[in-house]
């Protein structure tokens, strides 16, 4: 199974991007494309910029390496209640080639935070606005207090109801 991992932060050290890659390698026999949206950096979208320049290459980049996959496993960081404006930015360019984005793939949700709030608000704002841009989702599960539920060294979520729910989510696949 192709699985297309990433996070919606551009932060190189991202604790989104880590649990991602974490639920990914959960999914027996994955084959796991972790990218990076720091990769794809474009000019913050307009009409104008679309009408003088068309959409950019990263975006149709982004929507088909979508399309490649199999399934998604995303996690979501939050900036202020929201969506980080990388995410969003690349979001509303390839949302121009399609607004089906997620082109019906199963999706896992995710998100985490180093506070008690676990990012459930760009969660609970991403699961509702899914079905308007063909998101299947399966599941949308938060991790709160990142760094007391994932242990950094080995790479893992040592919660044990977050890893209980993980599992029974990725059943779905």
């Amino acid at each position: 199974m192709k699985v297309l991992t990433f996070s919606t932060s551009n932060s190189k050290n991202s604790i989104n991007k880590k649990l991602a890659f974490y639920a990914a390698q959960q999914i027996n026999n994955a084959d796991i494309s972790l990218i990076d949206i720091h990769d794809f950096e474009m000019p913050i979208y307009s009409v104008d910029r679309e009408t003088e320049f068309g959409i950019p290459q990263l975006a149709h980049d982004f929507y088909n390496a979508i399309g490649a996959a199999d399934t998604i496993v995303m996690s979501f960081a939050e900036y202020n209640g929201s969506y980080t404006s990388a995410y969003k930015n690349l979001f509303d360019w390839t949302s121009r080639i399609d607004m089906k984005v997620f082109q019906n793939k199963p999706i896992l949700m995710l998100s985490t935070s180093p506070g008690p709030g676990g990012a459930q608000s760009v969660l609970a704002a991403a699961q509702a606005s899914a079905p308007y841009f063909a998101a299947t989702v399966i599941a949308a599960i938060s991790l709160p207090s990142f760094f007391d539920n994932f242990d950094l060294e080995e790479g893992v979520v040592t919660d044990k109801t977050f890893n209980q729910s993980l599992l029974a989510a990725i059943s779905k696949f």
